[in-house]
């Protein structure tokens, strides 16, 4: 027996084929591969990093002050001098001459009244006569120690060992109270001051690390450590002592206005250098660490992203611990057993479904 086929029921038997074939082709799609790892724990010490600016220990204008030709300069701009170091002389000649002037009235002056008090024992003088050249001794006497003085400003000296700027006026200029009175400055480089400001939240952390090792916060002065480290250098090599913490929080700041002391033998710092600061908190204690790569920042705050339960991702708000060079600790948010997303971060959405891959661990370094 033969079938027959018409032509309206052989288009329906090739649609409904078509129909099977299109749904066996459309593939399911593929939540996306992202590479886990869980957080490791680490022994950490709780820290504060921030900025700060260099300051001299000392900074001291060395003027003129008394009139005349500057009469040499005796250092390079720029270099290094030692305490007591002879820096500027200004014309010394008439004040010399001043002094002699005034030695010769104090001899005269000494020698009348000496003179009248010998008269005196005699009765051959006045009692006002006496006191009349009693009076003119002592001013003669007053007139040559400040002729000294006069004199010994025509010297100017290094007042403490630190660097000098550049001089201001060639030998030969005329200096003086007059106006020409600010010749160069010296700063005082060992040691060195380092000024930052820390925000209020920080202060705080502090005065809590330091009630915890039984430090009242004043008593942190001279003692706390201070760690700072240039820009092109790694970690914070130079080391320092808290020396200064204001009493007050600025209104307009929000910050507290704090110092660090550092002996700088080495002179490696020097006034007006930016420089990262590092203040530890406290003996190292167990904390959780993940890559700096897995922690996102938006408005509400850091927080990281885990492959939850089912592999779904998930948002994890977190507080942040001490940097380390690419690492980052976690003072809260986290458990050991999270599975925190390190690699695949921009396909991850939370709510999402994702392919997690375990990292590879690193191998020991030789």
């Amino acid at each position: 027996m033969k079938l027959k086929f018409t032509l309206p029921l052989v288009c329906a038997l090739a649609a409904t084929t078509l129909l099977i074939g299109c749904r066996k082709q459309t593939p399911k799609p593929l939540a996306p591969t992202v590479t886990v790892s869980h957080p490791a724990q680490e022994q950490v010490a709780d820290s504060i990093d921030l900025t700060g600016t260099v300051s001299a220990y000392k900074t001291v204008d060395l003027v003129a002050r008394v009139s005349g030709y500057l009469k040499s300069v005796n250092f390079q701009d720029g270099a290094f001098v030692e305490e007591g170091q002879l820096l500027f002389v200004i014309e010394p000649e008439p004040y010399e001459q001043q002094l002699k002037l005034a030695e010769a009235q104090l001899l005269q002056a000494q020698s009348e009244y000496d003179r009248q008090t010998a008269l005196m024992k005699d009765n051959a003088t006045s009692t006002a006569n006496v006191e009349k050249w009693l009076s003119q001794r002592d001013q003669a006497s007053a007139q040559v120690e400040l002729a000294k003085l006069n004199l010994g400003y025509t010297r100017i000296a290094a007042p403490f060992s630190g660097r000098m700027s550049a001089n201001q006026f060639d030998p030969g200029n005329l200096v003086g109270p007059g106006g020409k009175s600010k010749l160069a400055t010296i700063y005082q480089l060992v040691p060195i001051n380092v000024d930052f400001n820390l925000n209020e939240r920080d202060a705080l952390r502090i005065r809590s690390a330091m009630r915890q090792l039984g430090m009242e916060p004043r008593q942190g002065v001279g003692k706390a450590l201070v760690w700072i480290g240039l820009q092109n250098e790694d970690g914070y090599p130079h080391k320092g002592t808290l020396d200064f913490v204001d009493s007050k929080v600025s209104s307009s700041s929000g910050t507290v206005q704090m110092r660090a002391l550092l002996q700088n033998d080495d002179k490696a710092l020097f006034p007006g250098l930016f420089v990262r600061v590092h203040l530890p908190l406290g003996d190292p204690k167990p904390m959780l660490v993940v890559p700096n790569r897995a922690i996102g920042n938006d408005q509400e705050g850091d927080y990281v992203l885990v492959a939850d339960a089912g592999d779904i991702v998930a948002r994890r708000a977190v507080v942040k611990g001490p940097m380390l060079k690419d690492r980052c600790a976690i003072s809260s948010g986290l458990a050991p057993a999270d599975r925190v997303i390190v690699n695949g971060f921009m396909q991850a959405r939370p709510g999402a479904k994702v392919t997690p891959v375990e990292e590879t661990p690193a191998a020991p370094a030789r």
